[in-house]
Order: structure tokens, then sequence, then C-alpha cells
């Protein structure tokens, strides 16, 4: 079980600082076709790995509440987008290709702000692996071993072009690549911890797992509908943002079924 939870929570970490890396390889900054199509992609991911991997376990945790197994899924997906309202709107962050920066006045540099927006960005999908492992530990007859395998493989699929996404630009803002590099990797890093530490109050945690899981999937369509989408749709007309996003959905639904 060791084993399976460690695989769990560092293969999304993995996933964004194997696309950091893309920075010490390629000589020329990410397209701009290509950028679209990757958020495309991760926008899909995250949407699919919401529903079939937290809504619905979510409501199969609550069917003794019968005809109201709907609650705790919707009280905890509002909690979810609530907590990113707030984190949006306190954290200083620059998302990519914008002028202005979101969240509290500061004067932290325009690269660092970039940094923080992915790393808000990560945070829910830290919170989503570590709920679904801990309901794993908790011995929680709706999770398996197999879906928490695909949420997190799922994750980490999407983790790769996000961390390509953010390293290149940080290097085309004249950082050297070593610095975008590890800056990449970085953001990534609070998703093992917050997974780790979701992890180690599992027990404590299985009476409100349902809450848990649709507040990691709430907090994750938030960064998907106010980051990703617009994002992936910006600038003149392109169906290649739609087309990844539907790819994207098909595989995190196919991993969580198949593997589930």
């Amino acid at each position: 079980m060791l084993k399976t939870i460690l695989i769990g929570l560092l293969l999304p970490f993995l996933g964004t600082a194997a696309g950091s890396a893309c920075v010490l390889f390629m000589k020329h900054s990410l397209n701009k076709q290509v950028q679209r199509a990757l958020t495309g992609f991760a926008a899909g991911v995250m949407t699919a790995a919401s529903i079939w991997s937290l809504i619905i376990p979510a409501m199969d945790l609550s069917e003794n509440m019968g005809d109201l197994a709907f609650l705790p899924a919707a009280a905890g997906f509002w909690g979810g987008i609530l907590f990113l309202l707030l984190l949006d709107s306190v954290i200083p962050h620059l998302h990519m290709n914008a002028e202005k920066a979101e969240g509290l006045p500061s004067r932290l540099a325009r690269t660092t702000m970039m940094v923080l927006a992915v790393t808000l960005h990560n945070i829910p999908e830290g919170m989503a692996v570590g709920v679904v492992y801990a309901g794993l530990v908790s011995g929680s007859d709706n999770m398996s071993e197999g879906g928490a395998f695909a949420l997190a493989l799922g994750i980490a699929i999407q983790n790769f072009p996000e961390g390509a996404i953010i390293s290149m630009p940080l290097h085309a803002e004249g950082k050297p690549k070593g610095i975008a590099f590890a800056d990449g990797v970085l953001s990534g890093a609070v998703e093992p911890v917050g997974a780790l530490l979701t992890i180690l109050f599992a027990s404590r945690l299985l009476p409100v797992m349902p809450y848990l899981l649709s507040f990691a999937a709430g907090a994750m369509i938030y960064v998907v509908v106010e980051e990703l989408i617009p994002e992936m749709s910006e600038g003149e007309h392109s169906n290649i943002g739609v087309i990844s996003f539907s790819t994207g959905f098909s595989l995190m639904m196919i991993l969580d079924v198949a593997l589930g």
C-alpha cells in the first residue's frame, strides 16, 4: 500500500518536472496554437477528473441519504469554488499572456507572479489526489487503487504540458534556462505536499469524504473556467482548444472507467 501511495503522490509532480524540462532542450518558445492546444487538453482532463473521480464518488458515498445524496456533493463543490475564489483574490499572480496581475497589490517580480499563478492552479490538483488516496487508506468501499491511480496518472499527463507552459515563458521573460526549469518544478511541489498532508489525516476524514471530494472538484472547475478556458480561446478564432479539451476529457474518462 505504501508503495502505491508514494507512486500516486509523485506521479503528478513528475509530470510537471518533465514538462518543465522542455525549456532545457527546446530553443524557441511554444507556438501560440500549441499553447492553446495544451491548455485545452489540461482543461479537459481536469473537468473529466472532477466528474468521474470526485463528484460521482462523492454522491456514491452519500447514497444512504436517498434523494438527498446530492447535498454533500453540492455543498462541497461550492466550498471548493469559494475557496479558490478567495485564494485568487488574495494571492498576487499573473496568468500567461496577461498584462495585469490579479490578487492583492504587490511589488513581486512579473516572473514570480507567473510562478504563483501556476502554483495556485496546482493546489486543487494536489487536494484531489490527496483526498482520493486518503479515502483508499481509510478503507472506503467507494475508492479503489485503480481509480486513485487513474486520477494521479491523468493529472500527471496534463501536468506535462503545464510544466512546459510555465518554464518556457519564464525563459522568454529573461530567466536562465536552469532557473526557469527550477521554477517550473517548484510550482508543482505543492501537489505532493498537499496530498501527503491530506493522507496523514485520512482516518479523521472518512465521515466528511463526500464533502472533501466535491470540494476538490469545485476547486478544479474554478481553475478550468476562470483560467484555462479563457486562455485556450484567446486571440484569433481557432477550434484547436475545443478539440484538445475534448481529447483530454475523453482520455481522463477512459482512464478512470478502465482502471477504476
